[in-house]
């Protein structure tokens, strides 16, 4: 008859033990994962929380959220805002590789001119591109005289912020990023940090660059909520599957007891 400790005693040989191991290694990992997944949803939670309630803010002056020589806050993206001026032309730039609904394009970029010696770059929208890469695009020229801009306020972008990375030699007037401070080197007044992106202009314009969509706040980090519970469920899996294990060779080891023990009592007789 065999005892319970000898039945066991398999789990004891370095195959079973290094099981064990595994086992309980996986077991924080997966415990680790899923708690990272879910600090990244109630991260991303907040984030787009917070971004669909700037979008949905009413608008205020621009100069109560940001100034030249300082960057707009990063809680402070995408607040709607108001600024009047009159654009200024002859410093306008287009900003390089900006596809919008599957099309390639660049934006609009013009300095608005607010009065004593300061601006805000203003994305006024996209336009599409030339027919060949080395055509110029059709961009409608900027209202002239005194206007009132609305749009969405954006931090000043960095390669490590958009993924883009800036390179020399291109076309005069074109950039690859929105970035006051480069920007601003060189112009006749002081940029205010970040930019505007345009959303309604006063008086309006006769015609106008196609408007930027409003950012995708996306799922708000649902994703990740997916992945933290699936993480802690492969735990159980991870668990069930060794006890299954453990309770199958046990089965056999007993079967295989109980077969050798009436050969061994015919032997004896």
């Amino acid at each position: 008859m065999p005892t319970l400790e000898g039945v066991y005693r398999f789990l004891l040989t370095p195959r079973w033990l290094t099981l064990h191991v595994v086992v309980l290694l996986v077991i924080p990992a997966f415990v680790l994962l899923g708690q990272w997944q879910f600090g990244r949803f109630e991260e991303r939670s907040a984030n787009s929380e917070r971004v669909t309630a700037n979008i949905e803010s009413a608008a205020v002056p621009l100069d109560r959220l940001a100034a030249p020589g300082r960057p707009v806050r990063a809680d402070d993206r995408f607040k709607s805002v108001t600024v009047s001026g009159t654009y200024d032309p002859s410093h306008a730039l287009l900003v390089r590789r900006r596809p919008q609904e599957g099309h390639p394009g660049y934006y609009v970029l013009t300095p608005l001119v607010t009065g004593s010696g300061t601006a805000v770059i203003v994305n006024r929208g996209w336009v599409k591109a030339g027919a060949t890469a080395d055509s110029p695009p059709e961009v409608p020229p900027p209202s002239t005289g005194q206007v009132t801009v609305t749009g969405r306020l954006r931090l000043s972008e960095s390669e490590e912020s958009s993924g883009i990375r800036e390179r020399s030699g291109l076309p005069p007037g074109q950039v690859l990023l929105i970035n006051s401070d480069k920007i601003g080197q060189g112009l006749p007044y002081k940029l205010v940090g970040g930019y505007v992106e345009l959303t309604e202009q006063q008086p309006k314009p006769a015609a106008a660059p196609a408007p930027v969509p409003a950012p995708d706040v996306g799922a708000g980090g649902g994703l990740n909520l997916a992945y933290g519970v699936q993480w802690w469920l492969f735990i159980g899996i991870a668990v069930g599957g060794w006890i299954l294990l453990i309770r199958r060779e046990v089965a056999e080891r007993r079967s295989s007891e109980t077969s050798k023990a009436p050969e061994t009592e015919t032997a004896t007789t």
